[in-house]
């Protein structure tokens, strides 16, 4: 049993993007407090959280002191240590969520297809790239072209790359080691579904359609715009995932629909997700409550959906790092029923995530879409 006392428990993040703001967020109405560890001081986590640790993502003196300060520790990013948060866990007594070995699965884009494979969910077809030759009988076995993905560090679009030849991959690159080849599969949409692990609890969110355009999220609409049957099955692939995990918490399941109607897993976050940001108009309970509830064991909230919704990120544009200076700001915040969420980034970089918008409705995902792309068109960083 939780007892809420004038000692609030303290919930250690390792990261303090904006995921990590949003989490303090939705985790301060708990009685829960947050301590994030980022190497940007004054990171956008810091100006919700309770405090921050300024140190490297693989600081051992850093991740122990934000151990030594904390109830249980989780992450928002996948450049987290495993082997460090394996250490506090095993030598501190700290609780990690999720466990750090789902950590390491999920940051090695091949180990990750290996084990969902071996566990018998669908994945595209894929082979590991050490060099050229590698590549070569991959472009043979899974034509060309194929989507050539680094195996670990890869966010954000950021070292992912269509390839049909070595030598666009080498432009893409550089040295062809620590890569991982995946059939380009046909697409109808892609799809992702968020689900937590509890405390002997699992769910799954309703099933969300992705838009994406240079590899990074820019839309997402829920209920996706598929069929029930395809949305069913995504949610089972989902559970199937979950199966696969260990610990606790919220994770992002990005899939393929494929046009022959086959339902793929692509890649797994294991922490709240892009494509979970509609949960917080739009469920019973927010992606960030709900991942603040699992890593601390407390009883899982509702997945409900109180209606369609539709969010569309707000992204930094032109070609050159500036201070931000946001503006049509007033119109969006006008638009009925829109919610502007901003991360409190200081500098705009072309294509990094400054914020998003989200809009609900009582049905129908085509008004809430509307709502944000008009929203979003109408803002500007000149």
């Amino acid at each position: 049993m939780t007892t809420l006392t004038d000692d609030p428990t303290t919930l250690g993040v390792v990261g303090g993007g904006q995921l990590g703001r949003m989490l303090a967020e939705a985790a301060a109405p708990l009685g829960v407090e947050v301590v994030v560890l980022d190497p940007t001081p004054d990171c956008p986590a810091a100006a919700v959280a309770r405090d921050q640790v300024v140190a490297d993502f693989d600081d051992p003196e850093g991740v122990a002191r934000l151990a030594a300060r904390a109830d249980a520790l989780t992450v928002e990013i996948e450049l987290a240590d495993p082997d460090l948060l394996a250490a506090v866990r095993d030598d501190e007594g700290v609780p990690v969520h999720p466990d750090p070995e789902t950590v390491r699965t999920t940051s090695d884009k091949l180990r990750e297809a290996e084990t969902l494979g071996e566990a018998g969910v669908p994945v595209p077809a894929f082979r590991r790239v050490d060099g050229a030759a590698d590549l070569e009988a991959a472009l043979d076995v899974l034509g060309a072209p194929l989507m050539l993905k680094a195996r670990r560090g890869g966010y954000d679009g950021r070292g992912n790359a269509p390839v049909d030849s070595v030598a666009a991959a080498r432009e893409a690159f550089g040295d062809l080691e620590g890569l991982v080849a995946e059939e380009l599969v046909e697409l109808e949409r892609e799809v992702s579904v968020m689900g937590v692990r509890g405390d002997g609890e699992r769910a799954t969110y309703p099933v969300a359609e992705n838009v994406h355009e240079a590899e990074i999220l820019r839309e997402s609409v829920v209920p996706a715009r598929a069929d029930d049957e395809t949305r069913e099955r995504a949610s089972e692939v989902a559970r199937d995932v979950l199966d696969v995990l260990d610990g606790r918490g919220v994770f992002g399941i990005e899939l393929f629909e494929t046009t022959d109607g086959e339902v793929l897993a692509n890649e797994i976050a294991p922490r709240p997700h892009n494509s979970g940001h509609y949960t917080i108009e739009a469920a019973t309970t927010s992606q960030f409550e709900q991942h603040a509830r699992a890593v601390l064991g407390l009883p899982l909230g509702s997945t409900h959906l109180r209606g369609a919704a539709a969010m569309a990120n707000v992204l930094g544009d032109g070609e050159d790092a500036r201070p931000v200076r946001l503006h049509g700001v007033d119109d969006a915040l006008a638009a009925p029923g829109v919610h502007l969420h901003w991360y409190g980034k200081r500098e705009a970089r072309p294509l990094r995530k400054l914020g998003h918008l989200t809009a609900t409705a009582a049905d129908g995902v085509e008004t809430p879409l509307d709502a944000v792309r008009a929203a979003r068109d109408g803002l500007s960083f000149e």
